[in-house]
Parts: structure tokens; C-alpha cells; sequence
């Protein structure tokens, strides 16, 4: 990477953490802080609170996305951090839950997440573009494991209103960090491998092996959500853990799970058992779901179940990105990771809002009894799941003397060996090739790209 994709790519990665402090910082104290709210006795209230950024998320980040097509990336995205920031200065000043879900639903409103990956996509080469886009996925991965750790400290200190204006301010120091950082793209376009297609969106909704791994996203985030609608408070009255001290059980649990996760994704990856994997690991989210359910409550059950959970939950994670860009269309990869943000954004909403109310109603059994039943059908779609190939997709810069007839280059380039599927899109001046991870002829898709064929 040249040095001004890698500073583009850092400091986008960077303000994509930003974005998802307004959901992971919080995630772990708002149910226990909340509650001292006005109207916090109400505590499917307290979801609805919760969860309402999921869905201002979820109805805006397409639609922002493709504004920025329009306006440009920049605006949409100054737009969307001021919004963040006036919806976390709103959450710190309210005094009651329904000022609190107001400047929630504020927060999720600044769904500026698709305008960056689309800069991201300007800034960046084609051949550059995975790799800045592992950077923002790591950056999503530690963001969440430092989050949970260190957010029940900092609430002990400066409580959630605190943490809410350390957001705004975080939110405030990037706009000038947009500014003063973060490159200015010498053009900007659509990428079909980052943006979401309006025209492929009906393809990506009727895909049925897209469908399975929306619902698994939906069902594996609202089984989050609705476990840290119940956790905290299980912690505090069942455990007698004080809330400062909740770093103590999220720290090992995070770290056996992400030591853990590490060998069994390049176990799928590597040998082409990423089905496998995926599908154990729903099973065992399955089994640490149940585990909770039936367990006596005591610290040691919590830390002992929470450790599988986090286990299956990290791998899931890592693996189910894998999995899109597996299956999706070679060039409606963007629009297949947009449908499944949204449904992970959904889930969000969905997942804190039930687990309240059924914590409301009957505490943390019917809780854990909803999660399972979530994975339970998740698991099931997942065995219809078709094993993918051990692909990976290729993008090729291509000149603009071989754009004439982009659907006779498309077929030379299917039939090389190893090629699985291969578009070039003229407007974007861009092959997307789908090819096995072994044996494909590069040297031959190489000549085949160069000026003059």
C-alpha cells in the first residue's frame, strides 16, 4: 500500500471504530445506569432506549451510503458525526428514558458507515482494497473486546453521562480529524464492491444462501443484545459483582474467546472446512445459550457459560464476512454486506428491546430461552447452507482501450483456469474476478487485462 492509502486506510478504520462507540461503549453499563432514570423502572423501556439506534441505523446507513454518491463522502460524513455528536450530548443531559431514547435514536441517525467504505473505496486501488478493508474490520474487533472491558470502569467513574459526552467529543475530534487526516479522493465513484446497488438489491434479497447468513447475523446480534439486557443486572443481584467490577469477567472471557477463534478460522479458511466450522460454532452457541438458561446463577456458572458463548461468538463473527464475500455475486458484493449490515442493525433493535420485556415479565430465564430459540432456528438454516468454494475475489484496474467490449473480455477472462465467475463493469473501469485460492492463472488474467489484450 502506498503511504497515502495507508494513512487513508488507517484513519478511516479508525473513524469506523468511532462510529460503533455509540453502541459497544455503552453496551455494557446502559441497563444498569439507565434504570436510575425517570421512568427506569420500565425496563422493556430501557431496551427501547437501547435498541432504537439499531433502527435509525438500520433505516439510514443505505440511504446515507448513496447520498454520498451524489453529494460526496465528506459532507455525509461531517453530517453523520455532528448528528452522533448532538445525539450523545441529548443522552447526556436527559434526565428521563424518553430524553435518553430521543438522542439514542439520534445516535443511530449519524449512520455514516457505508459513505466510508464508499472514501475508502476512492482512496484505495483495487488491488489495495482488501487489505484496507481488513483494517476496518479488525478496528470493528477491538473496539467491541475493548469496549466491554474498560466501559464498566469508566462508568464507575464518570458515569454514563460521562461517557455519552465522551462520545460527543470523540464524535466532535474526528469531523476535524475528516478534515485535517483523511485525504481528499481525486474522484469519487461507485464501487460495486463497496456500495450498495440499488439494481442487484433484489438479487442479493432473493438469494437463499444470502438469506440464510442475513438471518444469522439478525439472530446472533439480537441474542447479544438481549444478553446485555440481562447480564449486567444478573451480575449485580445474583453474582453480588459491583458494576465497576465487570471488566473482572469480560476481560478472560474475551480474551479465551479470541485465543481461541483464531485457529479454528484458519482451520476453515486454510482447508476448506469453513462450513463446518461456522456450523459448530452456531452449535456451540446454541449449547452456551441453553447453558445459561439452566444455570444456578452463581459467578462461577456466569464466567464458565460466558466463556463458550464468547468462544462461538468470535468466530462466528470473523467467519460469517467470509462467508458473504464467498457467495455474493462478484459484483454485488457491496450490495450483499449493506443487506447484511442493515439485518445486523435490526438485530441490534430487535434483540435489546425482547430481552427487556421478557426480563420484565419473568427475569433472566425467558431471556436465555429467546436466545436459544434464535439460534436454535439459526442452526437449522444453517444446515442448508452449501459448502463454498475456497475462493477469493480479485479486482483489476482495466484500460480503457480494453473497455470497448467489456462482455467479450468478461468470457475470456471465465474461462481461464481457475476463474469461477467474471464481470467488468465499464462504468467503473473494473474487473471483479471470483477465483479459487490455488491453481487460477493470474499470469493469464494479467495479459488478458494489459492494453492491447
Amino acid at each position: 500500500m502506498s503511504p497515502l492509502e495507508l494513512r487513508a486506510s488507517a484513519s478511516l478504520a479508525g473513524l469506523y471504530a468511532l462510529r460503533l462507540l455509540g453502541l459497544f461503549l455503552v453496551m455494557p453499563v446502559f441497563v444498569l445506569y439507565a434504570s436510575h432514570l425517570a421512568g427506569g423502572e420500565n425496563h422493556t423501556l430501557v431496551g427501547l432506549a437501547f435498541g432504537v439506534f439499531g433502527i435509525t441505523q438500520a433505516l439510514l446507513q443505505l440511504p446515507l451510503g448513496m447520498l454520498s454518491d451524489r453529494i460526496g463522502r465528506k459532507p455525509v460524513i461531517y453530517g453523520g458525526l455532528l448528528v452522533l455528536a448532538l445525539g450523545s450530548i441529548v443522552c447526556a443531559q436527559a434526565d428521563s428514558l424518553m430524553g435518553m431514547l430521543i438522542g439514542r435514536a439520534l445516535q443511530g441517525a449519524g449512520a455514516i458507515s457505508a459513505a466510508i467504505t464508499a472514501l475508502l473505496a476512492d482512496l484505495t486501488r483495487e488491488e489495495n482494497r482488501t487489505k484496507a478493508m481488513a483494517m476496518v474490520g479488525g478496528s470493528i474487533g477491538i473496539t467491541f473486546a475493548v469496549s466491554l472491558v474498560a466501559a464498566p470502569a469508566i462508568a464507575g467513574v464518570i458515569g454514563l453521562s460521562g461517557i455519552f459526552y465522551l462520545i460527543g467529543g470523540l464524535a466532535i475530534a474526528a469531523m476535524v480529524g475528516v478534515w485535517q487526516i483523511i485525504p481528499d479522493p481525486s474522484q469519487s465513484r461507485f464501487h460495486s464492491d463497496a456500495e450498495a446497488n440499488p439494481k442487484r438489491l433484489g438479487a442479493v434479497l432473493r438469494d437463499p444462501q444470502l438469506q440464510r447468513l442475513n438471518y444469522g447475523v439478525f439472530a446472533l446480534h439480537a441474542a447479544q443484545m438481549a444478553l446485555f439486557a440481562t447480564l449486567p443486572l444478573t451480575l449485580v443481584k445474583t453474582a453480588g459483582l459491583a458494576s465497576s467490577e465487570h471488566w473482572k469477567v469480560y476481560l478472560p472471557v474475551m480474551a479465551i474467546g479470541f485465543v481461541l477463534m483464531v485457529p479454528a478460522v484458519i482451520v476453515g479458511e486454510t482447508r476448506n472446512k469453513l462450513k463446518q466450522v461456522f456450523t459448530g460454532a452456531v452449535a456451540l452457541m446454541l449449547l452456551a445459550q441453553l447453558g445459561m438458561a439452566g444455570s444456578s446463577g452463581t459467578l462461577t456458572h456466569i464466567v464458565l457459560w460466558l466463556g463458550v458463548y464468547f468462544i462461538a461468538f468470535n468466530v462466528l463473527e470473523a467467519t460469517q464476512p467470509s462467508l458473504i464475500s464467498k457467495i455474493a455475486p462478484a459484483d454485488a458484493k457491496g450490495t450483499a454486506m449493506g443487506v447484511y449490515n442493515t439485518t445486523q442493525s435490526l438485530g441490534f433493535a430487535v434483540g435489546s428491546s425482547v430481552g427487556a420485556a421478557l426480563y420484565q415479565w419473568g427475569g433472566a430465564l425467558p431471556v436465555h430461552l429467546f436466545c436459544a430459540a434464535l439460534i436454535a432456528v439459526w442452526l437449522l438454516v444453517t444446515l442448508g447452507l452449501k459448502p463454498p468454494l475456497p475462493v477469493r475475489t480479485m479486482m483489476y484496474h482495466i484500460d480503457e482501450s480494453r473497455l470497448a467490449d467489456s462482455a467479450a473480455l468478461a468470457r475470456q477472462l471465465a474461462q481461464l483456469a481457475g476463474v469461477k465467475e467474471a464481470v467488468v463493469i465499464a462504468e467503473e473501469g473494473v474487473a471483479y474476478l471470483k477465483v479459487l485460492r490455488e491453481g487460477w492463472d493470474e499470469a493469464g488474467a494479467q495479459a488478458l487485462l494489459a492494453s492491447g489484450g
